[in-house]
């Protein structure tokens, strides 16, 4: 065994150890207590072991900031699920800091989110993704867009990215994308001997288009948590979302064009007649009539959020029976992995909503706005602050988390500031503000998606390659694409109506 092996062996090992000693130790404390509680008088300080409550109670926030966000980053080092961290942890600080009463806040904390009828949209769009998925339609998809541009130097690369762009019309769900096309177009690359940064980089960066493109599952978690409109937050990530897909898809062209054995077009024998194209099209008018019609619904306003996801469901059954693909195991399997996505996220919203929550009303809200205010940083220093450090908890958090531990604290901060606009470009309207920093929130966590060491892509992507890429190949291949992103979010700061244009068109303000 290497020494690499051995010393990640040993890491290993230690955390578990660690986590087990811990929760002995807690296990302990609950258990004196209990019997405590049962045998003696619970009212009687001197009978309590550990009388904790309000034991933090004249914390300043400063330091209760340290020991909460401490607490939680050492837990989720410990490896725990973040949903049972979040609210654990909130349950635990509400004690300490008040007493049994105080509890009584945790169901005002969850009982907003369990009625948010919007929440709905979240299983059912997954669901939607689900079903066209194991109607083979992602396949059959990037066969019919191979076709098309699999001709040009670096046309397998760009077909990989562009079919990336239409799946994630389809799906909105991020680790499903990159894996999918990870198993169909990488082997199709390698086979044609691509430069592995430049195959490896096209399906992590395309993969994660699925976090701006509607119907982005992210997008509809910050319109709830920032008390957006999900329907103007996902008109105004359609043009970053395109803006970037063309970027990626301009470079591996280019750069196939300069240097044809970076990207080997397809062998002459393999071309097909434009007839033959057009009539492979037709495989793909189903689906695409499906996305159009349910995104349409959305954006004209004539159906919720909701609604447009329950057609969307029902549609996707429809297309997987078009395509001969329908049966109950693949309804069974859809529904397991709704399910299963589902619960994960909405634990999440649950557990993080006690513990931010929490920390809001002891006045962390105020606490990190005097700090942001008090750096000296301009609207847009404070704005960059934001985006950095969401790059940063990118790399430790999945997006999830993220939304609910920053959005509710960043966002109120953002709404107070003024954005006259960088370099005599156009500003931003106070009352487009949580828009346009939704739109860049979700650039950022493209971004976080592909950022070494951590970013969740890289693993992702990872675990399809062949053993013969190296951790380090696929770290180099994230780079440009990186960068490419970088200047996407720097455009949509620069030119905020990239964000705001087209719902500005589409609702007439």
């Amino acid at each position: 065994m290497s020494s690499q092996a051995v010393a990640s062996n040993n890491s290993s090992r230690f955390w578990t150890w660690a986590l087990i000693i811990t929760s002995a130790v807690v296990l302990f404390i609950v258990a004196i207590e209990l019997i405590n509680i049962a045998f003696y008088d619970p009212y009687e300080d001197e009978y309590f072991l550990f009388r904790t409550a309000g034991m933090l109670a004249e914390t300043d926030i400063a330091t209760l900031t340290w020991v909460m966000f401490g607490t939680l980053l050492v837990f989720l080092m410990l490896g725990l699920p973040l949903a049972f961290v979040t609210g654990g942890l909130g349950v635990v600080f509400i004690y300490l800091i008040g007493d049994q009463t105080m509890l009584n806040i945790i169901p005002s904390r969850i009982f907003p989110m369990m009625t948010n009828s919007d929440l709905a949209a979240i299983p059912l769009f997954i669901f939607m993704a689900s079903m066209l998925e194991r109607a083979g339609l992602i396949e059959e998809m990037f066969d019919v867009v191979y076709k098309w541009m699999g001709g040009l130097h670096g046309g397998l690369a760009a077909a990989t990215i562009l079919a990336s762009t239409i799946l994630a019309a389809m799906v909105g769900v991020i680790g499903a994308a990159v894996v999918t096309m990870g198993i169909i177009a990488l082997p199709a690359m390698l086979k044609r001997h691509y430069n592995h940064e430049i195959a490896l980089g096209s399906i992590m960066a395309g993969g994660t288009l699925g976090i701006l493109i509607p119907p982005s599952i992210l997008a509809i978690l910050y319109a709830v948590v920032a008390q957006q409109s999900v329907g103007e937050l996902y008109l105004g990530a359609i043009l970053p979302g395109l803006l970037l897909s063309a970027m990626y898809m301009g470079y591996v062209l280019i750069r196939a064009r300069l240097n044809p054995q970076l990207g080997p077009a397809m062998p002459t024998e393999e071309h097909i007649s434009m007839a033959a194209k057009i009539r492979l099209l037709g495989n793909l008018a189903a689906p695409l009539i499906l996305v159009f019609l349910v995104l349409g619904l959305l954006f004209g306003g004539i159906a919720t959020p909701v609604e447009a996801a329950g057609i969307g469901s029902f549609g996707a059954i429809i297309v997987a029976i078009m395509h001969k693909r329908f049966n109950i195991e693949s309804l069974r399997e859809a529904s397991v992995t709704t399910v299963k996505a589902s619960a994960m996220v909405l634990w999440i919203i649950f557990g993080a909503s006690i513990f931010v929550g929490f920390y809001i009303l002891q006045g962390g809200q105020a606490f990190i706005t005097e700090t942001l205010l008090g750096t000296g940083l301009s609207p847009y220093g404070i704005l960059i602050l934001m985006m950095l450090l969401l790059v940063i908890l990118g790399m430790f958090l999945d997006w999830v988390g993220i939304l609910l531990l920053a959005v509710p604290i960043f966002v109120p901060i953002i709404k107070s500031l003024t954005f006259d606009g960088l370099f005599g470009l156009p500003g931003v309207d106070a009352d487009h503000v949580a828009l346009w920093f939704g739109v860049l929130y979700l650039v950022n966590m493209q971004m976080s998606f592909i950022s070494p060491p951590f970013g969740y892509a890289l693993f992702y992507i990872r675990g399809v390659c062949p053993p013969e890429i190296s951790m380090a190949t696929i770290f180099r291949s994230s780079l440009v694409f990186l960068g490419l992103q970088t200047v996407g979010l720097v455009m949509v700061l620069l030119f905020p109506a990239l964000a705001t244009w087209l719902p500005d068109l589409a609702y007439g303000r």
